[in-house]
């Protein structure tokens, strides 16, 4: 049985250090941790090797590993708890210390790296920062248990290991690599991963399902340099033209993908599930409030929740060419580039996806125009068993903490190292987050409320007594 008296030790020391916490996360947050931006390669260095100061501070060997597998890149962060109490089991921590770029800048109301205290439209406190919860609030969260635990009692209930990751916002190529060769290392009875969000304000969910992606940068080469539009304009091909057109064909008006084969594999959630979803968001409108939007525009069928936790997408994340400055110029560009970005469910397979999106560009382009693709990576879709031993009391431990029950959810973005950490490592992770879904994560303003970041200290503190348990 959980040591109740135990518990609320350690959770009133979080409430009275909750200063300290904040000051220790807004000292993360000011370091611009960009692994997208090589500019940035020396502050995810420095990221990194602050949290490995900061989990030696939590009586933790902490180390800081260079990479070198796919390509050399930003380090990981690797720790072990020294105390904690021998025959329990073995859990492992993932999140990511790497950021989105901050662009674009002039929608910032602060300084992306000068973390704010302000409150919402509601009155509700949030820090306001780039990467605020996705993902170093998240990562403080459980470090911060980690804390508590350690001062108030002298070590964890759990044995501990903690790997940090710089990559994660660009690909994170390096990952798998690593935890294979790792894996003696990093084995563990489950792994926690804390990069997903909580159902509503009020509800805490563990994520058990995610979407793989393919992430597909594509670049149409037409005449040998920029053109004329009153010289050539009708009789050279136009690369954003042809581009716009045969992206414009792969949704049909269902808003069904058109790629051959996509849905093979695909399922639908079981009735008990879907009925669960809707008495969270039933409507649609319910489930966009805060996007500006009110109306589902994927795959008819479907409600957005849906769409969104476990039906397969296809968006244009970015598109451009030609003159972009200030006033206009009549020319026929002999570039055109693209990004776009496939979100997958378990059963579909990335590879090929990935070649029938290529062979979708190519069949509408004419001969003289040539096609180029740069992957941004790929990964499968995940699912969590639920026969998991330590679902239950997960779910458990954060009813109690937030007075209303858990629920499990799918999640449409992608979080590769559940998959990963599977395959290498041959464990299941829990998915357990605290971020919200208008949090604007990757956006302008980026941030997390301090009752996520309070409460989430919290849970982690009840989690790691009851996975103490099993």
């Amino acid at each position: 049985m959980v040591d109740y008296a135990s518990v609320e030790a350690v959770l009133s020391h979080v409430d009275k250090t909750l200063d300290k916490a904040q000051e220790r996360l807004f000292t993360l947050l000011r370091i611009p941790s960009i692994s997208t931006q090589s500019q940035h390669a020396a502050d995810c260095r420095r990221a990194a090797e602050w949290l490995r100061d900061d989990l030696k501070s939590c009586a933790m060997i902490a180390e800081v590993r260079d990479v070198r597998w796919a390509k050399p890149g930003n380090p990981m962060v690797v720790a072990h708890s020294t105390n904690h109490r021998d025959g329990k089991p073995h859990v492992l921590f993932y999140g990511h210390y790497d950021v989105q770029p901050t662009d674009p800048e002039h929608e910032w109301k602060t300084a992306p790296f000068d973390p704010q205290m302000a409150e919402d439209a509601s009155g509700r406190k949030v820090i306001i920062a780039r990467g605020a919860s996705d993902d170093k609030g998240q990562v403080m969260t459980f470090l911060e248990a980690c804390r508590a635990w350690k001062e108030v009692h002298g070590e964890l209930p759990v044995k501990v290991s903690v790997l940090l990751e710089g990559e994660e916002e660009s690909g994170g190529e390096n990952l798998l690599p690593f935890l294979k060769e790792n894996a003696e290392e990093l084995k563990a009875d489950v792994a926690l991963i804390c990069d997903t969000t909580m159902a509503d304000r009020r509800t805490p969910a563990i994520t058990t399902s995610l979407r793989g992606t393919v992430a597909e940068e594509v670049i149409l080469s037409a005449a040998t340099h920029d053109l004329h539009s009153g010289m050539y304009g009708n009789a050279a091909a136009n690369p954003i033209a042809l581009l716009c057109q045969a992206l414009a064909t792969l949704r049909d008006r269902d808003g069904r993908v058109t790629l051959p084969g996509f849905y093979e594999g695909v399922t639908v959630p079981d009735d008990a599930t879907r009925a669960q979803w809707r008495r969270l968001f039933p409507s649609d409108e319910i489930f966009l409030e805060g996007t500006g939007l009110s109306i589902a525009a994927g795959e008819k069928g479907f409600s957005a929740v849906e769409q969104t936790w476990c039906r397969p997408s296809c968006e244009i994340n970015g598109i451009s060419g030609g003159y972009e400055d200030e006033g206009f110029k009549t020319v026929l560009p002999a570039t055109a580039r693209a990004k776009v970005s496939f979100r997958l469910v378990p059963g579909q397979n990335p590879d090929r996806i990935q070649e029938a999106f290529r062979q979708h560009i190519r069949q509408a382009l004419p001969k003289d125009v040539k096609a180029e693709f740069i992957s941004h990576g790929r990964s499968e879709g995940f699912a969590v068993a639920k026969s998991s031993q330590f679902l239950p009391a997960t779910l458990k431990a954060l009813s109690e903490e937030w007075s209303n029950e858990a629920v499990t959810v799918g999640s449409g973005g992608s979080i590769p190292v559940a998959g990963e950490v599977r395959e290498a490592l041959s464990m299941d992770a829990l998915m357990v987050g605290f971020a919200q879904a208008d949090d604007r994560i990757h956006s302008p303003n980026e941030r997390y409320g301090l009752d996520s970041f309070h409460k989430g200290i919290r849970s982690w503190v009840r989690i790691l007594a009851a996975l103490s348990e099993k």
